[in-house]
């Protein structure tokens, strides 16, 4: 699993050590084994979870393109010895991370089977797009967020029988989720919430990374501009990942009321969510989980253009006197109050009880490993 991930698998991992029959193990990769992203792994292993592989093929260089296609490379290679010691029934493999496309791949002359969490969705700022309709396709089952996104892999000719849609993981952690106070999160993280705070997070747009310097300088000159406290969380290592978080560090440096958090933590970072008056940036907890906690959300640029989205988005392209308008809209209180009925199309929380399900009652046979085309369209 990937470091952004973990947080979408917590639940899942728990649906599965609790159902008879079914043996949990880990394979962990990519930037839960880097030092320099907090050695996340650690977290994983408090958590009382066993590494049955760990896959290390940290990033070199500067994280620029060639850089990511060598590390794509060597993480097949890293995967693949991790699943030669400890082969699985079936892999479950979640999104479009250039490192969970390694690990897909590297299991496809195994013939292990895969199961697809998240497939089917859009993100058309992003090469993870590609990625997440490579793996579907490498896939035996799936397991979308919403029908609509069931209907786009049955379009690349998935057989309907594979395809459960399930809602988003992430969301049954919600179900009995009790945020941390304010209090415990300042403690924690050096955090100040006595005042209203935005939640700021910017990941490279990995199709648009020429023009990364630009956009970052107008998402942290609307934030200045709104004269609001924000708390920052660090980008992923994608391509001029590291350039946007020297900005980041840099920007902190000078207006001290900001604060950086390397590593919340799934309940930590609900826990902000939940306590935040607007969050700020392109990522997809604004666009998947937000809506369950009612949090305006302003989205910037092309990243997650194509996903489906609540009603609390607001889409601005990354122009600062727009960023800047549309922080000011989302802390108004008369549209804050106009979310109040706002329904999560990501679900409600039993993505994982169907998920394991299906799981459990799939015959492990040729019929789940050799895949046949479904045409779901007329020939000319």
């Amino acid at each position: 699993m990937a470091r952004s991930d973990y947080g979408i698998y917590q639940p899942l991992l728990h649906e599965i050590s609790r159902t008879p029959g079914l043996r949990l193990w880990l394979f962990v990769g990519g930037m839960h084994l880097s030092r320099r992203h907090g050695m996340t792994v650690r977290m994983i292993e408090a958590d009382g979870y066993t590494i049955a592989g760990r896959a290390n093929f940290r990033m070199t260089g500067d994280e620029s393109p060639a850089a990511i296609a060598q590390a794509l490379g060597r993480g097949v290679s890293a995967f693949a010895r991790a699943l030669e010691k400890r082969r699985p029934d079936v892999l479950v493999v979640l999104g479009d991370r250039y490192d969970m496309h390694a690990a897909a791949l590297a299991a496809l002359p195994m013939k292990i089977p895969l199961a697809h969490i998240h497939g089917g969705e859009i993100t058309e700022g992003a090469m993870d797009d590609a990625l997440r309709h490579c793996i579907t396709k490498l896939s035996h089952l799936h397991f979308p967020a919403t029908t609509e996104y069931a209907h786009r892999i049955r379009q690349l000719g998935e057989e309907p029988w594979r395809i459960t849609p399930s809602g988003a993981p992430a969301l049954d952690r919600l179900k009995n989720f009790k945020p941390m106070p304010c209090r415990q999160l300042e403690e924690k993280f050096n955090l100040d919430l006595s005042a209203p705070v935005l939640l700021a997070t910017f990941h490279p747009v990995t199709l648009e990374h020429e023009n990364t310097a630009r956009d970052v300088a107008a998402f942290l000159g609307a934030i200045g501009d709104s004269g609001m406290p924000a708390v920052f969380t660090l980008p992923n290592a994608d391509t001029r990942g590291r350039e946007i978080a020297t900005t980041i560090r840099a920007f902190i440096v000078k207006h001290p009321k900001h604060r950086l958090v390397e590593n919340f933590g799934g309940d930590a970072y609900f826990s902000m969510m939940h306590h935040a008056a607007a969050m700020v940036g392109n990522s997809s907890s604004g666009i998947i989980e937000a809506p369950s906690f009612v949090l305006p959300v302003v989205n910037i640029g092309n990243r997650q253009c194509g996903r489906t989205r609540g009603a609390n988005v607001i889409d601005v392209p990354p122009d600062r006197r727009k960023i800047l308008a549309a922080i000011r809209r989302s802390l108004r209180p008369e549209y804050r109050c106009a979310l109040r009925k706002t329904k999560n199309p990501y679900g409600e929380g039993h993505s994982c009880r169907r998920i394991v399900a299906k799981l459990y009652r799939t015959t492990l046979d040729d019929n789940l490993l050799i895949k046949r085309f479904h045409d779901s369209g007329g020939r000319r």
